[in-house]
Order: C-alpha cells, then structure tokens, then sequence
C-alpha cells in the first residue's frame, strides 16, 4: 500500500512538472490557428475588416507565447521542488553582525508564513542581546528551494548599530546558505564515516533545557562536517541531524557538478557561491541592493518584514535568461 501511494506521489509530480509545458504548447497552437484563420479571412471582402482588426493583437501575442513556451521547455533543477534546509550565521561585526542575522531570520520567516509553508527550527544558538550565532531550519512548502535558493551568500547590512552610542554607521555581514532537502537515495553514507556524539541539551546564554543528554552531534569524517540537533528527544535529534549531513553533502554534489558545467563564472546567481557578497541592505537610506543583478529598491521595510517576491522573481527571471542565451550559444 505504502509502495502504491508512493507511486501515486511520484505521478502526480511528474503531472504537475509536465502541465505548464503542456498549457504552453496548446496556447502555442491556438495562437498559430487563430492567426492562420485571420490571415485567411483577408481574402474574404466581407471578413477583411474582421481579420484587419484582429490580426495586430494576434501578432503582438506572439513573441509573448514564443518566450513563455521556450522558458516551459528549460531544463529544471531537480531540486526545484523540495523542501530547504536554511543556515544564517553571523559575519564579521561581532554583536550586530549577530543582530542582522536575527534580523535576517526573522525577514525569512516572515516570507516562510506569507507562502503557507511550514518553519521548522533545527538548531537555534542566540546571544544575549537577540542575535543570533547560527540558526539551522527545515522550511517545507510548494517549490521552497525554487524561491529560496538564490539566497545563498553574504548579507551585508549598513546601519547604526544599536550597541553604538555615537551614531556612526557601521558594516557587518551574515552568511546565508539554502541546500536542497537530499533523500536517502541520494547520499549514501557509510555507518563508518560518521561520528554520533551525544551531550546536554542547552538554550541561549547557556542555559540547560533539560537534564538528559539528548543533544546529537554527528561528525563526517571524509570531510569535517559537523552537524548537531538539540530536540528533547535524542531519537528525533539523530534523525534530523541526519537529514542536515545529508543535505550538506548533496549540495557540496551539486557545487561540484555545477563548478563543471560552468566554464565561465560569470553568474553565481545559479550555483549559490557561499563566499560571494550578494546584497547590500543600507538601513540609513531605506536602501537593498542586489549586486548579482544591479536591482536596487527603495523600501527596505517591507523587505525586512518578508516582502522578498520581487527579489526573487526578478533574480529567477536572470537566472533564465542566463540559461536561454546558453542554449541558442
């Protein structure tokens, strides 16, 4: 039954994947066929006037469909669908860097429940005055890694921090990093290269949550990476601690595969350079910028409380036209 239901899933994700190319195709020709019969019509004095009056909105419909039908076709991230596993940690700036990256949390969540999606956190360090020191957290929803994945990269923020006394504005950065939810059959680790820690369970400041060791800590050795999970419940901890080994290690699969393809460089806004300085957020004059793709808006409010559509569309919409100038090359 389990087998049957999961093949129904896959089904109808396949339908879902393949109806827009689909939708696009018969749009394409119903467009050809109403042109063809209007064009046809001018030779019928009494169907002329007709066919004149609808034949330029008919051609002015073209090149829209013909776009809208090449960006249906353009091969599409595997991963476009699943859920995220989203990171932010503080960058250079000490306290308010950690600031901004609470700030930054708070800008994603806020999108998170705009789009009905489920936020799950996996590992929350704070600091004292709010900040945070890392954040670990599952997002779960329609296309999550599709919307978040150019996220990826340095945040820097421009601002006067409130731990500063004299006005002046200072520069921080937190760092950003969105990987796709990997399944078991993409990883395979090994029981051998891993290291399973437990320890104590603490909050912020320190602070015991409880009194049992519950805290999972696991280490892959091939390649250093260290992932833990604070849930009361140790069981559930190695369980999603699993799930984050796993998806760093499905993304580092994914750098590399992508750092093959691209013989040129130019746009990381596909591959999610982890080092690359991506946004600027200018607090004094209401300011972000996006250094990938020069756009620059005015109403950092609304950005900061979640409003990150705009953002988003206008960097997928560079990032296809990116791949359709590599298919007429």
């Amino acid at each position: 039954m389990a087998e049957g239901a999961g093949d129904l899933a896959a089904l109808g994700r396949e339908y879902a994947e393949l109806k827009p190319v689909v939708d696009q195709i018969a749009e394409w020709d119903r467009l050809q066929a109403d042109l063809a019969e209007a064009e046809a019509m001018l030779s019928d004095p009494e169907m002329k006037a007709l066919a004149d009056e609808e034949l330029p909105a008919l051609r002015a419909r073209l090149p829209e469909a013909e776009k809208a039908l090449q960006l249906s076709l353009l091969p599409r991230d595997a991963a476009d669908a699943r859920p995220a596993i989203l990171e932010i940690r503080p960058g250079t700036g000490g306290e308010e860097a950690a600031l901004f990256a609470g700030d930054l949390a708070r800008m994603y969540q806020r999108y998170a429940e705009a789009r009905g999606w489920r936020w799950e956190v996996i590992e929350e360090q704070a600091t004292e005055l709010g900040g945070l020191k890392e954040l670990v957290v599952r997002i779960e929803g329609e296309n999550v890694f599709a919307r978040l994945k150019f996220e990826s990269g340095v945040h820097r923020v421009q601002r006067v921090p409130e731990t500063e006394s004299g006005g002046r504005i200072h520069t921080s950065a937190a760092t950003v990093a969105v990987l796709p939810e990997a399944e078991a059959v993409d990883i395979d680790i090994a029981p051998g290269d891993i290291r399973i820690d437990t320890m104590r369970s603490s909050g912020a400041g320190g602070q015991h949550v409880n009194t049992t060791d519950s805290a999972v800590r696991i280490t892959h050795l091939p390649t250093g990476i260290v992932v833990t999970s604070s849930e009361k419940s140790q069981h559930r901890n190695r369980e999603i601690a699993m799930n984050v080994l796993r998806a760093r290690l499905y993304d580092m699969e994914r750098q590399k595969a992508a750092d093959a393809r691209a013989s040129d460089r130019r746009s990381q806004v596909g591959t999610g350079d982890r080092s690359e300085r991506i946004r600027t957020y200018n607090f004094p004059q209401g300011r972000m910028t996006d250094h990938r793709i020069g756009l620059t808006l005015y109403r950092l409010d609304q950005i900061m409380g979640g409003d990150l559509d705009e953002i988003v569309d206008a960097l997928t919409a560079d990032a296809q036209a990116a791949q359709l100038a590599e298919m007429g090359a």
